[in-house]
This record gives structure tokens, C-alpha cells and sequence, in this order.
């Protein structure tokens, strides 16, 4: 039941991303790229959660998935803060 769970968490993160970035390249909004690469950041913590968890039960990829989990929010506050409208 979990692998199921964990499969829809990442593939509902990729749906956000993808429908964020196709949102952005109609409209150049680019509070929308930002969010859309945060979700494609955090799609990738999904699947290595998925890795993990399910797949690798042998192997520790927790450093892994918070990495990419990090690195997904810090590109959505460089996004918030930094850019201008």
C-alpha cells in the first residue's frame, strides 16, 4: 500500500511541474518557471523516496532525497525573493 502512495505523491509532483513550466511558456509569468522547477525538484525526492523505500530497500538514499528536496526550495525561494515583477 505505501509503494502506491509513494508512487502518487511523485507522479502528482510531475504533473504539477509539467502543467507550472507549460503554464510558463504560454504566458512567461516567471514566478511560474520557478515553481515548476521546485516541482520537478521535488518529483526527483519522490522517486528516490520511491528508490528507497520500495525498490533499494538495502540502500540509504535519504541523503539523496533531502538534497534534491533542498535544492527544489531553495530554486522557489531564489524565485520569491529574487526576481522582480
Amino acid at each position: 500500500m505505501s509503494a502506491l502512495i509513494y508512487s502518487l505523491c511523485a507522479l502528482t509532483a510531475l504533473l504539477c511541474a509539467l502543467l507550472l513550466l507549460r503554464a510558463y511558456r504560454r504566458t512567461r509569468t516567471r514566478l511560474l518557471f520557478w515553481s515548476g522547477l521546485c516541482f520537478a525538484g521535488l518529483t526527483l525526492s519522490n522517486t528516490l523516496l520511491v528508490l528507497d523505500r520500495i525498490v533499494l530497500p538495502l540502500m540509504d538514499l535519504s541523503t539523496a532525497r533531502l538534497a534534491a528536496g533542498l535544492v527544489a526550495l531553495l530554486l522557489l525561494i531564489y524565485g520569491l525573493v529574487m526576481e522582480e515583477d
